[in-house]
């Protein structure tokens, strides 16, 4: 939302700022779009895919022990259902323990990946300001805009021939 002292001081700008160069971005689907998001999230999946097998295979023996349970426990011993119920309360502890302490990376990692990506997203926009000659470009928090201010294409233009770039410097 533009804040109400941002209001202010465009209301309060004489008549003759309205030679004003003004912009915004859509960072909703800035954020949707850019390959940098896209980037991150895949590294992402990739250094969180081993936890996430490991809590799949915990998952996976706890039902085996469950159905072996449902299925033969009529005919074991009362000590050996003991056991297995023993060994489903420990893996059952576990599996709470570690897919809280996934969630909980992974929910920091995604947030410092998102600021780096806002950072780098950020000093885009400054470029692009600087090299174009806005006076102000709105980012995040805009209510309305007239399309004809919006100027996210020329960012994720501007983002996607970076991704490339880099994409073919990492190649050579």
């Amino acid at each position: 939302m533009v804040s109400v002292g941002m209001v202010s001081l465009l209301l309060a700008l004489p008549v003759a700022a309205a030679d004003l160069k003004l912009g915004y971005v859509d960072a909703v689907r800035l954020f949707q779009d850019a390959p940098q998001a896209a980037q991150a999230e895949v590294m992402l999946r990739e250094e969180f895919s081993g936890r996430e097998k490991a809590l799949l295979a915990q998952q996976k023996k706890k039902a085996d022990l469950e159905e072996r349970l449902r299925r033969d426990g009529m005919v074991m011993s009362e000590r050996e259902q003991k056991k297995i119920d023993s060994e489903l309360l420990g893996i059952s502890r576990d599996m709470r323990r570690d897919q809280e302490e996934f969630r909980e990376d992974l929910n920091r990692r995604r947030n410092e990946e998102i600021a780096k990506v806002q950072d780098f997203i950020k000093q885009v926009i400054d470029k692009i300001g600087r090299e174009e000659g806005f006076d102000l470009i709105f980012f995040e928090g805009i209510a309305y805009a007239n399309a004809e201010l919006e100027i996210t294409s020329k960012v994720l233009a501007r983002l996607e021939t970076l991704a490339k770039n880099r994409a073919e410097k990492l190649k050579k």
